[in-house]
């Protein structure tokens, strides 16, 4: 028999947690909808709390209301403490990216999920765009022939993320709360993971170059090698930072037979084919941007339904984090200084 959600737990209502309680009612608007938070009180202004059942600052009380699944939206600093008490408990997690600011007790978390068979899913959205999903198979079917070379870019004014927001306050400002760079757009690094396999080896400079008022790092410039594979290392730059004012998000990848280039804000693939020397549309969207949130429920869903592991799990995570951890340590490594 497969498992009914009858009740779904939101665990933080940022703006994180709002856009899966706004896409929730949206789509499964018969589940019951629990909210935990620092404070349980409810704004009668607020028309986003009239889509809650109950919000509640008290985990007991939400463990005895007995959520079948549960949303982990709150800070990424927060995520493990909550989340080890949820999968004690036997409820299933789908927690937003990054799995959490740190690797301390992530793995613990993986292996109480593992026993008490709750399924763990990590929250990196983008690899639900189809425009995403395109980009990869086309690599992968070898399009443009053995790739050379993958050069990635992520950046936007961090004040334009959240314009209702005092940027200063928010998650991706604070340390305290997982955010900087390499946390807040790991989106980056779990796709050309998923894409281009395991990483072999980084190189990196992470800093604070901008006047922002914020505590974490605001730009990374990231080399990042690859598995080898038929005697061959293919090598990615990943560009990250808050300060760019012209929005962007993508990736070119370059092979012996042309160059594919996604674009993550615009929603498209293109081609650039070496015999006719010029760029063509592969592929072009006009999806909403709750697409790939909705997409990302349903797969959350279908796998605790279906008893299977999800798309993106709870390993998948900490791979990224893993990832995150060694570039840190590449920057600020004596033996990287003399790099050229």
């Amino acid at each position: 028999m497969k498992k009914k959600i009858n009740k779904l737990l939101i665990v933080g209502l940022g703006a994180a947690g709002r856009r899966f309680l706004r896409i929730v009612k949206e789509v499964y608007p018969e589940i019951e909808i629990i909210a935990l938070r620092h404070k349980d009180y409810r704004n009668p202004n607020d028309l986003d709390f009239q889509d809650i059942n109950v919000v509640t600052s008290s985990i007991e009380q939400v463990i005895k209301m007995r959520p079948e699944a549960a949303i982990i939206a709150n800070p990424a600093s927060k995520h493990i403490e909550i989340a080890k008490i949820l999968a004690t408990n036997e409820i299933d997690l789908l927690i937003e990216k990054p799995i959490s600011d740190s690797l301390e007790g992530v793995q613990e978390l993986i292996e109480i999920c593992q026993k008490n068979k709750v399924v763990l899913m990590t929250g990196y959205n983008l690899r639900f765009k189809p425009s995403l999903q395109i980009f990869r198979d086309l690599i992968i079917s070898k399009k443009i022939g053995s790739v050379f070379s993958i050069r990635s870019e992520v950046g936007q004014f961090l004040p334009d993320w959240r314009p209702n927001f005092d940027y200063k306050n928010t998650v991706s400002a604070k340390k305290t709360l997982g955010g900087g760079v390499l946390l807040e757009l790991s989106h980056e690094i779990d796709y050309l993971t998923w894409i281009f396999g395991r990483v072999d080896w980084v190189k990196s400079h992470v800093s604070k170059l901008s006047n922002l008022e914020i505590d974490v790092e605001d730009n990374a410039l990231i080399t990042i090698g690859f598995e080898e594979k038929n005697s061959q290392t293919i090598i990615a730059q990943l560009n990250m930072d808050f300060f760019r004012h012209d929005k962007t998000r993508r990736c070119y990848v370059i092979g012996n037979e042309g160059t594919l280039l996604w674009d993550g804000i615009a929603d498209t693939v293109e081609l650039y084919n070496k015999d006719e020397q010029k760029w063509e549309m592969i592929y072009s969207s006009n999806l909403t941007a709750d697409f790939s949130y909705i997409e990302e429920l349903k797969e959350f869903f279908h796998s605790i339904e279906n008893k299977r592991k999800p798309l993106i799990t709870g390993e998948d995570g900490l791979i990224t984090l893993k990832i995150i951890d060694e570039i840190k340590k590449s920057s600020t490594s004596k033996s990287n200084k003399g790099w050229i």
